[in-house]
């Protein structure tokens, strides 16, 4: 139970909770093994282990599950941003033929597209699984069990057919792009299509006597994009890692925030959870984490990111579920300790600016006022945005504005994402006025516009 990284360790009292609450869940759900790891800025902090069968490693590899369709989804966000498909896109523009041709992408990505949860055939996460054409030809109109966008219904089959949309599309098997877009460039060296070694074997433990049955481990065939991958905790701790914060290179940060946007909320009694894009979210308190659990026989697994604080809570346990709980539900009360606990990370320090701001930014800073309320407006130099703020006591956080391709200044959070701040002259080239989506801010409350 030792920190893999002293660059930005947990206090000993956070330590002790999450070993202790590990270790009672491992007790109590009567799992062979189970390994906790917390992510903090990019970096695996610390990892809790619990269990003998086999002894946990943040390298051993356990099966990540239905983790892998957070893959699949960045994957065709990707495509998206390459502009070689729509998310509106009708499944029959990429799979012609079939009876599903009205489902859109979107709607497959968020499980609103009304499918069944299963392919034909024997349970597919337990048999050795069918290739596409097999796939596609088991598809009938009965798929449908709602009208899509109905409810959230949530579906394997839909990533099983956005997985062979991404081959139909790009010529390549699945699991080379998701070797090629995403694991290489992230440097995940331990996440693979089959099981290598060192891996733990996956078990079923007897309810009455505690004897293990291990379990086969599947080539899932078509059904790969749903949940194939295993996984070490290391390299799980990566994937929480982007999802908190995106290498652009890999995928867009505003394409990421967009598979955390809410499209569907599962729960509609007390609005707890819901999907994105590829992601669950789950509301704890004033928190939303972003994720995906797993599972697949023999093997749970869990991944829960709070994004605003760079942290993350990644985890597997070697049996087919625990007698006490749910391991994802663990991940995220361990997210939530962590974070209770140490609610204030280290600062970054502040650094001067390098130079001056770019012309004509400057003048656009300083105080201006709005229908009496004060505003002041400030340059970023990490980000070249703008940042509008309100300074009214407990005002909202600022605005941030940034160059858009035609060289605009445009929303990039709040209530004006995607607005046009535009700047009025005089007809001496002095700035008299600032123009937000119709409200015109000036320089002195006396002067509305």
């Amino acid at each position: 139970m030792t920190p893999p990284s002293e660059s930005h360790p947990l206090l000993p009292e956070t330590v002790r909770r999450v070993d202790t609450l590990v270790g009672q869940a491992q007790a109590a759900g009567r799992a062979p093994s189970v390994i906790i790891g917390v992510m903090r800025d990019g970096q695996l902090v610390h990892v809790a282990t619990a269990g003998r069968t086999p002894t946990p490693d943040p390298d051993l590899q356990y099966r990540i599950g239905s983790i892998s369709k957070t893959m699949t989804a960045a994957l065709l966000l990707r495509q998206r941003d390459e502009g070689r498909l729509d998310l509106d896109d009708p499944l029959e523009r990429h799979l012609p033929g079939g009876p599903l041709g009205t489902v859109r992408l979107r709607q497959l990505l968020s499980h609103v597209g009304g499918l069944q949860r299963e392919p034909d055939g024997d349970w597919w996460e337990r048999s050795a699984g069918a290739d596409l054409d097999t796939l596609l030809a088991g598809l009938t109109a009965d798929k449908l069990s709602h009208p899509p966008h109905r409810v959230f219904h949530y579906s394997n089959l839909a990533y099983g057919l956005l997985g062979a949309v991404l081959e139909r599309r790009t010529g390549e098997s699945w699991w080379d792009l998701v070797r090629s877009r995403l694991l290489d460039p992230l440097g995940m060296v331990r996440t693979s299509y089959q099981a290598t070694e060192p891996f733990a074997r996956g078990y079923v433990v007897h309810p009455w006597h505690g004897t293990l049955h291990e379990e086969p481990r599947t080539d899932t065939g078509a059904m790969a994009p749903a949940g194939q991958l295993w996984a070490s905790l290391t390299d799980l701790a990566r994937w929480a890692a982007f999802l908190a914060d995106p290498d652009p290179e890999v995928l867009a940060p505003e394409t990421l925030a967009e598979m955390c946007t809410p499209a569907v909320l599962a729960d509609l009694d007390s609005w707890t959870a819901g999907y994105g894009l590829g992601l669950e979210l789950h509301r704890l308190g004033d928190r939303v984490y972003v994720g995906h659990g797993g599972s697949m026989p023999g093997y749970v697994a869990t991944l829960s990111v709070h994004r605003p604080s760079g942290t993350g809570v990644v985890g597997f346990a070697n049996s087919y579920g625990l007698r006490s709980g749910a391991l994802s539900t663990l991940g995220r009360q361990l997210l939530s300790t962590v974070l209770d606990l140490e609610p204030v990370p280290v600062p970054r320090p502040w650094l001067p600016a390098a130079g001056p701001p770019p012309p004509g930014v400057a003048e656009l800073t300083g105080r201006w006022w709005w229908m009496g309320r004060e505003y002041e407006l400030a340059w970023d130099p990490d980000t070249d945005e703008l940042i509008c703020a309100n300074l009214l006591p407990g005002g909202t956080v600022g605005w941030r504005f940034g160059r858009d391709a035609a060289g605009r200044w445009r929303g990039r959070s709040g209530m004006n994402d995607g607005e046009i701040l535009t700047v009025r002259r005089d007809p001496a080239d002095r700035v008299t006025a600032l123009e937000i989506a119709t409200f015109v801010f000036t320089r002195t409350p006396e002067d509305l516009g």
